[in-house]
């Protein structure tokens, strides 16, 4: 039994839960929200932090500041009350009450921007708000996840291989897409140590992030109002864009299980499962990465008022599970280029 001393110091990474009963694929879903933080950005938040304490540029009396939609915001009130750190986090309407309660719980100091700018929406008036800060006091340090690499070597040191320990013969990897630490660290790992395992980032409708139109999108996590700078293309092999109605009705299929999962991990698993839908790839291995489970999301997600004003009435009415329910009536994967010196995902057959 592990005996931890500071509340980073213990994440379980090496939780899967096999879906092939639910979809009908060999899918796995790798559970990242086994942590005190509740979700995979606690790898990011601690990775990150340690880097600026050994540069230097972190050190005490310093003021953490970031920008979140929430779980990095959790993780760094975490890792900043465990180590003496005032923390700010500035978020926007789409963080819920649960989350911003609990990193205020957590001793955070939260701001929220209402109003988006006419370029960049929400995320860009985030950052301006950030930016003006540091520009106010020196006190202040950035870690800015959106440029950060420590976000996605974190990955590339954990996640990558703790998957490739599991499933030495995967063939394809499902990462959601948002500020793209996860999915690039995870991305990088495979191409250097397993070249032959696809990756598939999965990417809501509304998000800008592979060159597809802004729209309405209010589950927070994945997707961005920008093109993230950590983002790496030639990495990728697939994209699958997931409708936010498609990601609510993976959840609540998912719940109907026994299995409470954020909107991400419902974006992830609607997209993942028609990915596999339309190539009949029942004989490929598959793992999905899930970047938080469901309390925080109660009273959104798993709300049928908050549902029913936002999506429709008729967007929860399919009875039992199977693979309609989890989305597979999203546009099918748009093929990626391949990479130099690789052939791309979208002409091979399923092994």
């Amino acid at each position: 039994m592990p005996v931890i001393t500071a509340p980073q110091d213990f994440n379980s990474d090496d939780l899967f839960v096999d879906l092939r009963s639910t979809v009908g694929f060999s899918l796995f879903l790798k559970c990242e929200g086994f942590n005190f933080a509740g979700s995979v950005k606690l790898k990011a938040a601690r990775g990150m932090v340690e880097a600026a304490e050994r540069s230097g540029v972190l050190r005490p009396g310093s003021i953490l500041i970031e920008s979140s939609s929430g779980n990095l915001g959790v993780a760094l009130s975490m890792i900043a009350a465990s180590k003496g750190y005032r923390f700010v986090c500035v978020t926007d309407s789409r963080c819920n009450l649960t989350t911003r309660l609990l990193m205020e719980a957590l001793g955070a100091e939260v701001h929220t921007v209402t109003e988006p700018e006419p370029v960049g929406g929400l995320l860009a008036a985030r950052l301006n708000h950030v930016r003006a800060r540091c520009a106010a006091d020196a006190r202040y340090v950035w870690l800015d996840q959106y440029r950060n690499v420590e976000a996605w070597k974190a990955h590339y040191c954990t996640t990558g291989p703790a998957i490739a320990r599991q499933f030495p013969d995967l063939d394809v990897l499902f990462v959601g897409a948002g500020t793209t630490g996860t999915l690039m660290g995870c991305a990088r790992y495979f191409r250097r140590w397993h070249p032959s395992v696809r990756i598939v980032a999965v990417d809501p409708v509304g998000s800008v992030s592979f060159g597809t139109p802004a729209g309405r999108r209010l589950i927070p996590g994945l997707g961005m109002n920008v093109r993230p700078p950590l983002l790496d293309e030639s990495f990728i092999d697939d994209v699958v864009h997931v409708e936010e109605a498609d990601a609510i009705r993976a959840c609540h299929g998912l719940a109907r299980r026994g299995f409470l999962f954020g909107g991400s991990t419902g974006t992830v698993v609607s997209g993942a499962t028609r990915w596999l839908t339309d190539r009949e790839a029942h004989q490929l291995t598959a793992v999905a990465i899930s970047p938080d489970l469901g309390e925080r999301y109660l009273d959104t997600l798993y709300q049928a008022n908050w549902i029913h004003h936002l999506y429709g009435e008729d967007v929860l009415g399919a009875d039992g599970l199977g693979v309609d329910e989890l989305g597979v009536d999203v546009p099918a994967a748009r093929p990626r280029p391949a990479a130099a010196g690789m052939t791309a995902t979208s002409t091979r057959s399923p092994r």
